[in-house]
């Protein structure tokens, strides 16, 4: 069995590339695992980047994941942005699976549950906190870090793209935090969701009245509105993540913990009647993994799962967006349409991923050589690029 694994150091452009042949898996190299190579890996020979991209080298040198440090270079303020990060901690959920499939169920902890908890305590302890690091965000207590919930990790302070609080990243977020939970056995990961949805909640709804309406992007102190207009996806995500939180908190004898939260996501929901589905290549993706989590439960969801594969269709089949210029596209945006379509059952989905991750493997090859400009692809697009060969 052939064994590949390559790990990007995000923002600096070093790569290594392990190829080996063994027969025997798992192969184990100074203590750490290397999974066996996936089939989806076709697409970029021996290269897979990882969740934030530790060199290879680097990986096998760290004495104790416990105490690991994340590399700063997640591509916002003082070294994390809230989205690159969730996506990460996802990545490194994959591996730990993937590592799981080819290991068989492994004794305690494998290493990419303890860097991704690592990777947790400090977005955390970053963006659960004042830009200078001197105080937790208003509402958050030593009990519950995440009562003012997290920055978004923008690099300028004010301006109309200033830091602050998005939902969309937020429930990113939780799902994260609620996938960690799951894969490590730990409740207290969704618990520490859940407390992060019900800090943020009320502070991104104008009303809870029979028609509630949601804004769009909240203060870093969720203080007043910064972006008042309501997000197409938000009032979908809300409820799709929070109802996943729920789920996972029944299950941990936690009870139905987000009953009157999802209440009013769903009413939102119903104000605004069928989704608008977007033609953007990530809004559209993001739909279609929302979506997909209830698709076989709820009718909506399996209406609007129809809906965006006819907007997939439409968008590959008759716009011909394949076909136009890749420097009129941008990549990361793409790999959400990847990560959306390789959560259905469709084989037609599948083809149009497997045509973006062709499309931009010789960029991503680039990206990672010696003398590319770290600038020229974002962490974002790292983390997206991964996120997209392997959805996990």
């Amino acid at each position: 069995m052939r064994h590949i694994i390559a790990l990007t150091e995000a923002g600096t452009g070093q790569h290594a590339t392990l190829h080996i042949l063994r027969d025997q898996e798992p192969l184990l190299i100074s203590r750490w695992t290397i999974w066996p190579k996936h089939e989806r890996l076709n697409h970029a020979p021996g290269a897979i980047p990882a969740s934030h991209g530790i060199a290879l080298r680097q990986l096998l040198g760290i004495e104790n994941p416990e105490r690991w440090t994340p590399p700063a270079k997640s591509g916002g303020h003082r070294g994390r942005y809230l989205w690159t990060d969730a996506f990460g901690v996802v990545n490194l959920l994959t591996m730990h699976q993937e590592y799981v499939k080819s290991a068989g169920s492994p004794e305690g902890n494998d290493m990419y549950l303890v860097l991704a908890r690592r990777l947790v305590e400090t977005v955390h302890g970053v963006l659960g906190r004042t830009r200078d690091g001197n105080s937790r965000l208003p509402g958050a207590t030593d009990e519950n870090p995440l009562g003012g919930g997290l920055r978004i990790g923008k690099m300028e302070e004010l301006g109309p793209d200033g830091d602050g609080q998005y939902h969309h990243y937020l429930t990113v977020w939780m799902f994260a935090l609620n996938r960690l939970s799951l894969a490590s056995g730990d409740p207290v990961f969704n618990r520490q969701a859940v407390a992060l949805a019900k800090a943020i909640h009320p502070r991104f709804f104008i009303s809870t009245s029979a028609r509630p309406r949601m804004v769009w992007k909240m203060a870093m102190d969720l203080s007043r509105p910064l972006v008042a207009s309501e997000g197409n996806l938000d009032p979908i995500d809300g409820y799709v993540i929070f109802c996943l939180l729920q789920a996972a908190a029944i299950q941990n004898n936690d009870g139905a913990v987000l009953e009157q939260e999802i209440k009013d996501y769903r009413q939102v929901m119903q104000r605004k009647g069928e989704h608008f589905v977007s033609s953007d290549p990530l809004d559209l993706g993001m739909t279609l993994w929302t979506a997909h989590w209830l698709s076989d439960k709820e009718d909506w969801a399996a209406r609007l799962s129809r809906r965006c594969f006819e907007q997939v269709y439409d968008l590959f089949e008759i716009n011909r967006y394949l076909e136009r210029n890749i420097k009129y596209r941008l990549a990361f945006r793409e790999f959400g349409t990847c990560l959306g379509a390789l959560c259905q059952d469709s084989e037609d989905l599948k083809v149009y991923a497997d045509a973006i991750v062709t499309a931009w493997d010789p960029y991503m090859e680039l990206s990672i050589s010696a003398g590319m400009d770290p600038d020229d692809l974002r962490p974002i697009t790292r983390v997206m690029y991964a996120s997209a060969l392997i959805p996990g």
